[in-house]
């Protein structure tokens, strides 16, 4: 079985802590102010990676505070891959270039293939991943407060078809209500694609990353639920750890 990666979330607004339910920037929880903090206790807790996400920045706000946050969170030693608002080259430069290991872009690689272009020549690869928000079979941007008529699989092949190798899949509709995972969704994509695919939205046990796993995906991001203490990263671990 290929390698399987759990990423834990750092939703980051105005520098803080945060979860959406449904990417609905009104329907917001604030879970703390010291992303470093729990950045470290991801890492004590024995993880890898960490998935940051600029809410800030998807929602065309002010991003400093979270680009500072960033900064913090990269001091721990963690892997980062980070998205959000990266929709120019520069966007795309700055956290690279502080030293975060993976960049994760959604609306510009919807309608910026170019840069996607420029992304890959410039980083290769294993550097620059697809995020793609879906909703009701329909590929979601700008902070997943807009529609395409894009399908999940036509993005998908553009994607592959580009060069990309890693995409972030979140079922918007579960993301950030603890409704279980939409592993069909994910499965397609990364059967039909070729996509090194990460499920994400609506993990809310560790039967949920357990099925993601033997379901081959990539990895699963896991958010609320940590926070909220469903699930522990030393119980998925230890389930990773099994296979």
């Amino acid at each position: 079985m290929p390698p399987f990666t759990i990423f834990p979330a750092i939703d980051l607004r105005n520098g803080k802590i945060v979860r959406l339910a449904q990417g609905d920037p009104a329907r917001q929880t604030t879970y703390g102010d010291d992303p470093r903090a729990q950045a470290q206790k991801f890492k004590d807790e024995g993880v890898a990676w960490v998935h940051v996400i600029n809410l800030s920045g998807a929602f065309g706000e002010e991003a400093s505070a979270n680009l500072k946050a960033l900064e913090a969170i990269l001091t721990v030693g963690l892997k980062v891959e980070f998205g959000g608002g990266l929709r120019d080259e520069e966007s795309v430069k700055i956290p690279l270039e502080m030293g975060a290991e993976r960049v994760f872009l959604g609306t510009a690689a919807i309608q910026n293939p170019a840069l996607v272009d420029w992304a890959l020549a410039r980083y290769g690869a294993e550097r620059i991943a697809a995020d793609l928000g879906v909703r009701d079979g329909n590929v979601m941007i700008r902070g997943w407060q807009e529609s395409t008529p894009l399908t999940l699989l036509e993005a998908g092949r553009r994607f592959k078809a580009q060069g990309l190798a890693w995409c972030v899949l979140t079922d918007v509709r579960r993301d950030g209500v603890g409704s279980g995972i939409n592993l069909d969704s994910a499965v397609e994509l990364q059967t039909a694609t070729g996509l090194r695919v990460v499920a994400s939205g609506g993990v809310s046990s560790l039967e949920d990353v357990r099925r993601v796993k033997q379901a081959g995906l990539a990895g699963v991001i896991i958010g609320r639920a940590l926070y909220e203490g469903k699930i522990t990263l030393a119980e998925c671990k230890m389930m990773n750890d099994e296979f």
